[in-house]
């Protein structure tokens, strides 16, 4: 994919502080923090490294990135990691993807109790998803999945959601063999998922409430009564919530580049932005109201960057979780026995290159002269970058 000639960054480096000082009565510290890094990102700010190709020894000088979580220009090392890391861990058998929807009455009291909603949202569909499949009227089986979480819609609006990827069946009761669900469609009833998910959800609201670790801001201030918080309960059981199950997308040849699609996200990303020009920004977006109809939408900077800050996460808040036997202190004794009853146990999953299986990861960049690997040889400070760019005329960005 080529390169944006439009970025976040350059909204945050034209805007940015006009957007603090216009701003600053709900700004916290992380939501600065995430500025400053985009900004900075990949720029001689944060310093370099000199790096050499193995082949070739063609030489260049690249900027550091700012490894911030919310920037879109540094997920996709950490995404290819990640993924390499992840294909270890797959099973040869279909995935369903399904999506855990929080309805919008919902959506002010979670952004203003991210923590805990959030962690709420993760547990309360995990939940659903472990129990159902354990009931012999769908499953009857031991299942594992990884979770997502995303708080934006393609509006950048707030939009609390889970994205569950399931391997297709689980193993039985007494982990003697593999559970095959009797049809190609997704093995659990959506709609049994979205009475269940609402009741986890409420009770656990129910809970936190009664303990005191919510926060009520001006607006919610009603809420803070227990009468008006109980009847705000009741109102969420008036609709069904949304649950959503794709059809099961494959096996693991296919698992990994799917994943790819969600687990390394931001708000947006920088090759949807289509034009910033008198201070508005325009960008593409889906309408998934209307059929997924491709649009274009045009904020000011301001109101941009504003929806843009509403989905960042709490300081050290897992936004990629696993349950099941996937659950990290079950994997190692879980996932060798689900290979074997599924007759897959191997050294080298078929679906894996042999330079991933060999490595473990891929090269940051290639070389743009012959294609070969580049080789950090020196880490670079900001000051060192200014000396050297006399000596260089490449600089090279490796995104």
């Amino acid at each position: 994919m080529s390169r944006p000639t439009l970025e976040v960054a350059d909204i945050i480096r034209a805007q940015g502080k006009r957007f603090v000082e216009n701003n600053r009565s709900w700004l916290r510290w992380p939501h600065l923090k995430v500025l400053q890094a985009i900004e900075r990102c990949r720029t001689a700010a944060l310093g370099g490294h000199w790096d050499r190709c193995d082949r070739c020894g063609h030489e260049a000088i690249s900027f550091n990135s700012c490894r911030n979580r919310h920037c879109p220009k540094c997920q996709t090392n950490a995404r290819e990691k990640w993924l390499a890391a992840r294909s270890q861990e797959l099973l040869d058998v279909p995935y369903a993807h399904v999506v855990f929807t929080l309805p919008h009455e919902l959506a002010p009291l979670a952004f203003h109790n991210k923590k805990i909603v959030y962690g709420l949202l993760f547990r309360a569909s995990a939940a659903t998803l472990l129990e159902i499949a354990a009931d012999p009227k769908h499953l009857g089986a031991d299942i594992g999945f990884l979770s997502v979480l995303h708080t934006w819609g393609q509006n950048l609006l707030h939009h609390p959601h889970v994205h569950c990827v399931v391997p297709s069946g689980g193993l039985s009761p007494d982990h003697q063999h593999w559970v095959h669900p009797s049809c190609s469609c997704f093995f659990l009833p959506v709609k049994v998922l979205s009475r269940v998910f609402r009741g986890k959800f409420v009770d656990g609201l129910k809970r936190v409430f009664q303990k005191g670790e919510l926060v009520f801001p001006e607006s919610l201030q009603p809420l803070v009564q227990d009468k008006a918080f109980r009847a705000f309960l009741r109102s969420l059981y008036r609709h069904d919530w949304v649950v959503y199950a794709k059809r099961p997308f494959g096996g693991p040849q296919h698992v990994l580049q799917y994943l790819a699609r969600y687990t390394h996200r931001v708000a947006i990303s920088n090759h949807r932005l289509l034009d910033f020009k008198d201070g508005k920004v325009t960008f593409r977006w889906k309408d998934y109201a209307h059929g997924n109809k491709k649009r274009k939408m045009t904020l000011t900077a301001d109101e941009f960057l504003r929806r843009f800050l509403l989905h960042v996460l709490p300081r050290g808040f897992v936004r990629i979780r696993f349950f099941g036997f996937l659950a990290n202190r079950r994997r190692a004794e879980r996932l060798p026995l689900c290979r074997q009853l599924l007759d897959a146990n191997r050294q080298q999953p078929r679906w894996m290159s042999p330079s991933a299986a060999a490595t473990g990861r891929t090269a940051v960049w290639l070389c743009p002269q012959c294609g070969g690997p580049m080789v950090v040889v020196a880490r670079l400070t900001a000051q060192q970058i200014g000396l050297e760019s006399t000596r260089k005329a490449a600089f090279v960005d490796t995104s």
